[in-house]
């Protein structure tokens, strides 16, 4: 008989990684090896609440009944043609996200880096073609301390070195001014500027909440310069903050929307350009494209996603339990805590850097089994599951007191 395999625990696994994955990443060292909802499972049975789920891919939870249900039936039956040929599911995927969005048409891509690298395109096709900007003149304004993806291009436009410092030449027709800031925008605003490329919240700078009027004021600007509003919801959007978009906050309908993360289910990797139909109809058979774009089975867990959106529950949830999150982290303000910013279910959390670093308070936190993950300094960002009970919320927040008064 052959003797079963042997089953390697964490430490030999994460050792086991050193030398054959490139070490692009720094994760904490747990080892998931199963999940359900806002539970985790590590290879030794330790079970762990999730309170980063996967920078918001999980807003569903892990492995959400209706989104698991929808991948196994598409499973059964077709999987990927490529764009070469027309599937059954795509055309449902599409009308359902444009509704759910109040734009026109869709643009199905896999991963958040591919949406805004095509919405790029997008604006400087639109650009040229609607706008007249004079040929390979087109500039798109962003603003600094944004976090797109890591491609080539997006990092062109990054003030973050660690995505920069060895990767250029870069790529020109971006201008950069500081997130929050109207005037400045204005003033970076002219006759070749195609789009203004914003988070309507910036995640990876530590969940950075925007004044009051400003996503407004952007949507004013650019109508009246004649130029795109590109709101990158990939990771604020779908339910996370409490309405199906950040923008929505301000009664925002931006001209182009880049969705990702949370579009897939935790499941498949699934992302969208949705936009007027004056913008995405600038692109013509050959100009663009994906094998996996759209395909049957991302098709089928996308609209699973769009179906439970549609019943508003999660950004009710969103809602409501966000009230109890800022509420927990209020205590904690002076008790290790020195600020933060909430807004639904998102948080970024300023912790007193004479108690740690954001990676070690998130080191921390492991061992007292809640996950979350750090970004710059000591700022941790909070991000659970939208299916989280307030049962296991307020139990993350004191395990952060716990963790915080141990210092």
């Amino acid at each position: 008989m052959t003797a079963p395999a042997r089953t390697r625990d964490s430490a030999e696994l994460i050792r086991a990684e050193e030398p054959v994955l490139a070490h692009n990443y720094h994760p904490l060292p747990v080892v998931v090896a199963s999940a359900e909802g806002t539970w985790v499972q590590d290879v030794e049975g330790r079970r762990y609440l999730d309170m980063l789920a996967g920078y918001s891919a999980l807003n569903f939870g892990h492995r959400h009944p209706a989104l698991i249900d929808a991948a196994h039936r598409q499973l059964d039956r077709l999987t990927l043609t490529s764009r070469a040929f027309h599937n059954d599911r795509l055309a449902d995927f599409a009308e359902r996200l444009a509704a759910l969005t109040g734009l026109d048409m869709v643009l199905p891509m896999n991963t958040g880096a591919e949406a805004v690298e095509s919405g790029i395109k997008v604006a400087r096709k639109w650009a040229y073609d609607v706008k007249g900007v004079p040929a390979d003149r087109a500039t798109i304004v962003v603003a600094a301390e944004n976090f797109h993806g890591r491609t080539t291009t997006i990092v062109s436009f990054s003030t973050d070195e660690t995505a920069r410092a060895g990767f250029g030449p870069f790529t020109p027709g971006f201008r950069i001014v500081p997130y929050n800031d109207l005037a400045a925008l204005e003033a970076a605003v002219d006759e070749t500027t195609a789009a203004v490329l914003i988070e309507p919240i910036q995640g990876e700078a530590g969940v950075l909440i925007p004044d009051d009027g400003y996503l407004a004021g952007v949507r004013e600007l650019t109508r009246r310069k004649g130029c795109l509003f590109i709101a990158d919801e990939i990771q604020s959007g779908l339910g996370r903050t409490g309405r199906t978009l950040a923008v929505e906050h301000e009664g925002v309908v931006p001209d182009m929307l880049l969705l990702g993360k949370a579009l897939g289910g935790g499941i498949v990797p699934v992302s969208a350009v949705v936009a007027r139909r004056e913008v995405l109809g600038v692109l013509r058979p050959g100009e663009h494209g994906s094998t996996f774009g759209g395909n049957p089975l991302a098709a089928a867990v996308g609209t699973a996603v769009v179906e439970l959106l549609q019943t508003g529950d999660f950004q009710r949830r969103a809602a409501e339990l966000g009230v109890v999150l800022r509420g927990g982290l209020e205590e904690l303000v002076g008790k290790g805590v020195v600020g933060f910013r909430a807004r639904g279910l998102w948080a970024g959390v300023d912790i007193d850097p004479a108690i740690g670093t954001g990676r070690e308070i998130s080191e921390r936190l492991m061992r007292e089994g809640v996950l979350v993950k750090d970004t710059h300094g000591s700022t941790i960002r909070l991000a659970p599951p939208l299916t989280v009970t307030g049962e296991e919320l307020r139990s993350a927040l004191d395990a952060l007191g716990t963790v915080l008064g141990q210092a």
